[in-house]
Formats: structure tokens, sequence, C-alpha cells
């Protein structure tokens, strides 16, 4: 396995780190108008109050892995995608903002105003990232100098969506089951109430954006098959020494996708709810893998030509830069699953109101 692999597996575990940890986040914001009363809003944003900016360092992270391991999928990346980053950006912030500011002043008003601020900026970074991995399937407009050709409203299509209401509904189910660990009594009921609705309105856009990526773009299971993998242009010769273990690892994802989502429900009635949450964080870090290996070798799909794609040879730095910041990550990665876990084990079980909190 050449470094040029490892940094896509590298920059692959920092946004699924990033999905399921500020995933739940987003779902918190995305259900945070249907509860009702100053007590239940408080309770549910003091859920997330000690770890919602330490789960953004993962994004962040990811995006400085990208810059420094494939500068050229970065640089088509952010240059292209401007308006659409700014827009991402300013409903993050507007989010983060709404958490700090809300119970700064006891006037329902100012109050109502920020919790509508965060709850409209997780559904917007939500349905922004559903829209984002939709058009990495379906391809963007670049051309032979790596530059992107098209327009804001270009990356507005059916297909990506369609993926944004699958991101808004996969992140709502994990946001709730978030909520079901750290509340108790009557909200905890309610919370889990919502899990069961969310959980079928997740099922459905499930299948119904499965099937239109199997009918639109077939290719994204060229990976998945034993023997050649069938792609355009020179990208067999790259991936033929991984065919058989790309294969094998792709359907084991396949397997535990199903039995992740399958296990939601059933461990929610059992009670078991660490169980809960471990099968939808499964379930999201399986739904980011397939899509990886949908793709792989390519990072960015050219929908003009497919040898303009920007892949992970193309689009790559130098293998002794890939080499040099490989050694570094083996020392940084651990270091932030670390804190990450001390973090969580601190601010572990219910969430309790006192002076502290938001």
């Amino acid at each position: 396995m050449d470094f040029n692999v490892v940094w896509y597996i590298l920059v692959g575990v920092l946004l699924i780190g990033y999905a399921i940890l500020d995933g739940f986040d987003l779902g918190v914001g995305i259900l945070h108008l249907r509860s009702k009363g100053d007590h239940d809003r408080r309770i549910l944003m003091n859920a997330i109050g000690p770890v919602w900016d330490g789960n953004e360092v993962w994004l962040i992270t990811a995006g400085g892995a990208l810059f420094a391991a494939f500068p050229n999928v970065y640089a088509t990346a952010f240059s292209g995608f401007y308006l659409p980053f700014m827009v991402l950006l300013i409903a993050l912030i507007f989010r983060a903002v709404s958490i700090e500011f809300r119970s700064k002043e006891a006037n329902p008003r100012w109050r109502s105003f920020w919790d509508r601020g965060f709850s409209i900026g997780s559904i917007v970074a939500a349905f922004l990232f559903g829209v984002a991995i939709g058009n990495i399937v379906m391809g963007f407009p670049i051309g032979s100098d790596m530059e992107y050709q098209g327009n804001f409203f270009d990356l507005l299509n059916p297909y990506s969506i369609v993926s944004g209401f699958f991101a808004l509904s996969m992140f709502a189910l994990h946001g709730g089951i978030y909520l079901n660990m750290k509340t108790e009594g009557e909200l905890q009921k309610q919370i889990q109430g919502w899990i069961k609705l969310n959980y079928w309105i997740f099922v459905i856009f499930f299948v119904l954006f499965s099937g239109l990526t199997l009918y639109l773009k077939p290719e994204m299971i060229a990976n998945f098959s034993f023997g050649t993998i069938d792609l355009p242009g020179n990208k067999h010769e790259l991936v033929e020494n991984h065919e058989t273990m790309i294969s094998v690892f792709a359907w084991t994802v396949v397997a535990l996708n199903i039995l992740a989502i399958a296990n939601i429900p059933r461990t929610l009635a059992k009670g078991n709810y660490g169980w809960t949450f471990i099968s939808s964080a499964s379930m999201i870090g399986a739904v980011v893998m397939l899509f990886a290996l949908g793709i792989f070798p390519n990072l960015m799909v050219s929908n003009l030509d497919p040898k303009f794609n920007l892949d992970i040879y193309n689009g790559a730095s130098s293998d002794y830069t890939l080499k040099t910041m490989a050694i570094l990550a083996s020392f940084g990665l651990p270091f932030v699953i670390s804190y990450t876990t001390i973090i969580y084990w601190t601010y572990r079980g219910k969430v309790k109101l006192d002076d502290s909190s938001y």
C-alpha cells in the first residue's frame, strides 16, 4: 500500500470522525425546535454544550489534511465552490453564535431568535453536506486545467437535493439517539417518539437514495466486483494491486451498514441506548466508507471527460511529503482521539441544569 492510498484512508477517517461526532450536533439542532419550553430546549442545547466545538475540529483537520496531501483537489474544490463554502461557513458560524448567545438574556424573544438561528444553521449545514456528497457521486464539470467550469446552481441538481434530504434524515436520527442517552423522564420519552418517526423517514430516504445511485451511477459499484475493476481511463492500472482487498472490504461494509440500521430499533426497544448510539455511528461510518469505496481512486470526478478526474495520484503531493506527513499523523491522530475520549468521559451521564448551563 503506497502513501497515496494511506492518505486517502486518513482523510476518510477524519471525515468519518466528523460525520459521527458533529453529525449528532447537527441532529440536535435539526430537532431543537420540536421541543417546547425553555427548560427542554436548554437541556437539548446543554447535551452538546461541552463537546460541539471539539467535534468541529475533525472537519478543520480533514480540510488541512486534504490541503497537504492532495493540494490539486483542495485548490479545485475551494476555488470552484467558493459561494457554497461561504454559505456553509455562515451557517456553522451562526449556529455557534446561537449556542453561545442564547442564554445571555432571559427575554423570550431573544431566546426564540437564537433557537431559530441554531436550528436553521444546523439544517442548512447538514443539507449542504448532503448536497456535497451527491455532487461527488455525480461528478463536476472539471476541465483539463483542473478548473471547475460550472456555477453554484449546477450543484443543485435533483440527485444532490435528494442527497441533501438523506443527510438531514440521517443526522436527525443520529441526533435523537444521542439525546436519548443524555435525557430522562418525559423529555426522554418524547425524544424516543422522535427517533421512531425519524428512523422510518431515514429508511425511506436511504432506499430512495441508494436506488437512485445505482440507477444513475452504476459505476459506483465497480470496486465491489471481484476480479477486474472496470474504471475509465488509466484508473485500472492504478488500483489493480488492490482489487481483491477492496472488494472484500466493500462487501463487509455493506453488511455492516445493513446490520447497523437493523440494530437501531432492536436496541432502542431493549433499552440498550449505548448500543443504539454505536449502531447509529456505525451506520454513518459505513455510509461514508461506501461512497469512498465507490469513487476510489478518484477524489473528484469530471463529468466532462473521465481523463480529467482528480485522483489520489494526479491530485497528490510528492511522495516525500506524503511520507513525512504520514509519520507526523501517526503521532497526531492518536492524540486527537485521546483528548476526544477524555472529554466525552468527563461529561458522560445525563444533562442537569445548573448555574453554569447555557
